[in-house]
């Protein structure tokens, strides 16, 4: 009976801890909250609603949840500014804040204010990144001050991206591409723009292991591999889009003729069919041309092995 009463104690004080913890929570939260409001009206005394650029839509971001402790107050970002509020040389137009004080000319060292506190996860790899050696800071991308950055936004995504990316904004307008248009992927659905630890600042550690996010299918695995398909997908396929079908580089059988050499059928010169060429080359250029026979080019589970030929088959 001693046991039962001991564990009906216990929960009893695990039922009154837990029922304390809200309310205690709620205080904290209200007083940080207080503070925060206080220490940030020194700014927003000037830099209200009234004002022609929008700054106070910032706290319909994530950055304006105060009841969050680490949401941060403008002297966390822009530091205390001192010339800026005082303006004790009473010039027209006062000094500028001690960072992020205009695109063009902020620095490198503004982009610590961020990478303080984001510092983990996705952004662990900033340091010594393409992006990050490049000079490119975090303003060159992301607008702070409002409720709806559009790198965030998968519409909106790509045209901050073309903006340096000139040659993939021309590529994903072609036929064969990726959805990017109709909103249903994004730059970084396969990039990490912060750094990662593979190339092209891939999302995984491999072009293949990015693409076998989606494209499961195509990991197997299979009994016979084709080397290409598990090496890299972009020795045949253009990511960023392509004329080609299935955002291939060229058409086959030329494609396939650039690793597979004369040895048979599969490296002698293509023709069209209706020529005076020998059925063998005719079939090259017939429709698909090698996905005629060899219609698994990523792999196969056929089990015949009747010389190189007989394999990518169905």
């Amino acid at each position: 009976m001693k046991y039962w009463q001991k564990i009906a104690t216990m929960l009893a004080l695990a039922l009154s801890t837990l029922g304390a913890m809200p309310a205690h929570a709620g205080e904290d939260a209200a007083l940080q909250a207080e503070k925060a409001l206080a220490q940030e009206s020194i700014c927003t005394r000037c830099h209200d609603e009234s004002e022609q650029k929008p700054i106070l839509t910032i706290k319909k971001s994530r950055h304006g949840v105060k009841t969050d402790g680490r949401t941060p107050t403008c002297q966390s970002c822009h530091g205390a500014s001192e010339a800026h509020v005082q303006n004790s040389t009473h010039a027209s137009e006062r000094p500028l804040v001690d960072a992020f004080s205009a695109r063009e000319k902020a620095t490198s060292k503004d982009i610590e204010a961020c990478v303080g506190c984001h510092n983990s996860g996705k952004r662990s790899h900033w340091q010594g990144s393409l992006h990050e050696r490049a000079g490119v800071l975090c303003t060159t991308c992301h607008e702070m001050h409002t409720h709806k950055d559009k790198v965030r936004d998968k519409l909106t995504q790509p045209e901050v991206c073309f903006a340096c990316h000139k040659e993939q904004r021309a590529l994903y307008t072609r036929p064969s591409r990726h959805p990017i248009k109709d909103g249903k992927m994004a730059c970084s659905d396969c990039h990490n723009p912060h750094g990662t630890s593979g190339p092209t600042l891939l999302a995984r550690d491999s072009v293949v292991a990015t693409c076998y996010t989606c494209h499961m299918e195509k990991r197997g695995p299979f009994i016979r591999n084709h080397q290409p398909a598990q090496e890299d997908c972009t020795i045949c396929h253009n990511p960023h889009g392509s004329t080609m079908p299935n955002l291939l580089k060229a058409r086959p059988p030329f494609l396939c003729q650039q690793c597979h050499e004369p040895a048979t059928h599969q490296g002698r010169i293509a023709t069209l069919t209706g020529s005076n060429a020998n059925p063998a080359q005719a079939a090259n250029t017939l429709a698909r041309g090698c996905l005629n026979c060899h219609t698994n080019t990523h792999g196969t589970n056929n089990p015949a092995n009747i010389n190189n030929e007989r394999t990518m088959r169905r």
